[in-house]
Order: C-alpha cells, then structure tokens, then sequence
C-alpha cells in the first residue's frame, strides 16, 4: 500500500570531487530531485574487526542540521560490499537494527512498512551498491546498483531505518563516528 516505485533523480554535481575509501569512490554531492546532497563521511565496517564487510557514505541535505540527522531532513547512505549476502540476511538485520533504537511500541507500529520495505531486499555480489534515500514527503527508497526496488512512506519509518547505521545503539560505533564525521 505505501510502495511507491519512483525513479529518483540522482545526479552527480557537475564538476564535483569524489571521495575515496578502500578503492570505492563516493560523489561529494549528489542531486535528489529538488535535494542538495553533500557527503558528511565515509566508512569501513569490518566483520569481526578483520574482514572488511563495506564502505559507506552517508549525504544529508545542505541546509540539514548536522545535530540531528535523523529529523524529517533529505538524507541517503550508499553502501558498497565486499561480500555475497543473501537478501534474508538483510532482511534480519533490518529488523534487529530498527529493534536495537526504538521502543516496542514504535517496532510495533513500524512493522507493516518494515515487512513491505524488507521485500525489496535482494541478493547483492562483491561490489554491489545499495542505497536508501529519504526525501520529505516522498519516503525512503531502496536502490540497488541505481535500480529503485520500492519505496516505503513516512518520516518515523525512515528516521528507524537510518538509525540501523546513525542513531543512538548503531549497528557499529566506529562506523556512525565515520559516517557523520565525528573524531
């Protein structure tokens, strides 16, 4: 009921840098339909601090407040992998991360829309980019290799989602510091 499938417009600005981390390049700004989007950090996950899992880049709006990323703000994390994963396994760590930064009531009324975003998931190989984007008023899209698979709507839900990788008990400390940029 709340997936819409849109083609996003994903645009990188004309004549911008890129960043680079582990061989893996980001755009330091992107162009979301009418968002602005720069780069505030990229990071490493390793599995069981030796095998390198992904890189990330997390982008917020331009005139977002850096102090709270996950207001009703435009914002998008691009993660690139190292390794084959099942869509399943996405699917389970979706569910475990929300779990970890909201309360029982809130996972409960989330559940529909974590049920109808977690059936975009699919496999991913080596070198395979997912991306979630949230622009107010649209949702939380899920792309893979630039692909849109689905689109979940409200702010709560994409506030949940991000906060796998940014909010309070993230799926990795180091990760969060490096993707918001926080020494």
């Amino acid at each position: 009921m709340f997936a819409l499938i849109f083609a996003a417009i994903l645009v990188p600005v004309s004549g911008a840098q890129s960043a680079e981390i582990e061989g893996v390049r980001f755009s330091e700004q992107l162009q979301m339909g009418e968002a602005q989007l720069k780069l505030q950090g990229t990071g490493l996950l390793r599995y069981r601090s030796v095998f390198k899992a992904y890189v990330a880049a997390f982008y917020l709006g331009e005139d977002a407040p850096t102090d709270d990323v996950l207001a009703d703000v435009p914002r998008r994390l691009e993660i690139e992998y190292f390794w084959a994963i099942p869509a399943d396994r996405f699917s389970e760590a979706t569910i475990e991360g929300i779990g970890r930064n909201v309360d029982a009531e809130t996972l409960e009324s989330l559940w529909p829309r974590i049920a109808e975003f977690n059936e975009f998931y699919a496999d991913v190989e080596p070198g395979d980019r997912y991306s979630l984007t949230y622009l107010p008023g649209r949702g939380t899209e899920l792309a893979l290799n630039g692909e849109p698979k689905g689109l979940v709507a409200g702010a709560d839900f994409s506030s949940a989602l991000f906060s796998i990788w940014i909010g309070p008990n993230p799926l990795n400390d180091g990760l969060r510091r490096q993707l918001l940029a926080i020494q």
